[in-house]
């Protein structure tokens, strides 16, 4: 996806990544809770390309890990 936002997309799929792992859940697991395919996960969360995802999945995401969605958004 070409986009002036790359980064705050590829720092998105980072924090979920991070907080995914802080929970110890595998990429596998984690997808499967939130509804979507482990391919479409690993997209949001590459470190080299972005992906968007809709509010739908966000909201999902936010519920799964137990977090404000904000908290995906905000710098460390």
């Amino acid at each position: 996806m070409q986009t002036k936002y790359e980064q705050k997309y590829i720092r998105f799929g980072l924090r979920v990544q991070y907080y995914r792992k802080l929970r110890g859940m595998t990429q596998e697991a984690f997808a499967e809770r939130v509804g979507i395919s482990w391919s479409y996960l690993a997209k949001i969360e590459s470190p080299t390309r972005a992906f968007g995802v809709s509010m739908e999945t966000l909201f999902a995401i936010a519920e799964v890990l137990d977090v404000p969605e904000a908290r995906l958004f905000e710098d460390p």
